[in-house]
């Protein structure tokens, strides 16, 4: 069976083959046992490559190899390679997210502060904006924000974003509580977010307001970040968000939430 070349690419990026690599997986897989030679014809990866390329198959579980002459190679059940990428890809994760961990202790970190520092000093405040691309990075980005709030966090979203701001900024927004930072939060609510409602009140002051599209956050009344998009109708990938350290339009947009706020204010 002949692969197209749509599911060869998702299998190099699901599993993080080179070309190559699963050529020969899925030229051996349709033969359970071959040569290095049959796999170099099937898949018609240069004889000179093959060897190395079974070796690293060999290496991350996809393949073994026969005992015997001529040597052979049998392909592994791909179920159980799933099993093995996964663990492999959970051991390495944790061994990097430990080394992370490692290098904050480090004068490698603590030099990159102080370049970073010395540089910030030379930016006016009103050029720190700039375009947050992709859902994961506007959080992220978010939550530095809120991890160094001191006086107020202001969030408006949508029905579904409450939701996922629970998921992704529970922890920075409990570490600002404790810290005396006010936190009001806006979003439309129903029955699907009423669990996620109650645990927000646990964290600020949380209002039900109807047909809201919006989506904005603010920082201490001079960081506001802006999502342009309907979070409805795209990709989280796909998602934008503008992040802007302006007092004049972070104070505009606390004028327009706080008369919202009041409302609705119950």
């Amino acid at each position: 069976m002949v692969l197209k070349d749509e599911m060869l690419a998702k299998l190099r990026r699901t599993f993080d083959l080179n070309l190559y690599e699963v050529k020969i997986w899925v030229a051996l897989l349709s033969r359970g046992v071959s040569t290095a030679g049959e796999l170099s014809n099937m898949a018609g990866v240069p004889r000179s490559r093959t060897y190395d390329i079974l070796e690293s198959l060999e290496r991350k579980g996809f393949v073994v190899m026969k005992l015997g002459k001529p040597i052979q190679y049998i392909a592994v059940a791909p179920e159980d390679v799933v099993e093995r990428s996964k663990k492999n890809l959970k051991e390495e994760t944790e061994e990097k997210i430990k080394e992370i961990e490692r290098m904050k202790s480090t004068d490698m970190v603590k030099t990159l502060e102080g370049l970073y520092k010395k540089g910030v000093n030379f930016i006016e405040p009103t050029e720190l904006s700039g375009a947050l691309k992709g859902r994961s990075n506007i959080y992220s980005h978010v939550e530095s924000l809120i991890k160094g709030a001191k006086q107020s966090v202001t969030i408006v979203t949508s029905e579904d974003g409450l939701s996922r701001k629970m998921d992704s900024l529970k922890g920075a927004l409990e570490a600002a509580k404790k810290r005396g930072v006010s936190i009001k939060i806006a979003a439309p609510v129903a029955d699907e977010n009423s669990d996620v409602v109650k645990k927000f009140k646990s964290l600020g002051d949380i209002r039900p307001i109807k047909d809201l599209e919006g989506r904005f956050i603010l920082i201490d009344g001079k960081h506001a970040i802006m999502m342009v998009l309907n979070d409805k109708e795209l990709h989280p990938n796909y998602d934008i968000g503008i992040w802007l350290n302006s007092q004049p339009i972070a104070s505009a947009l606390n004028t327009m939430f706080e008369n919202m706020w009041d409302k609705y204010k119950k």
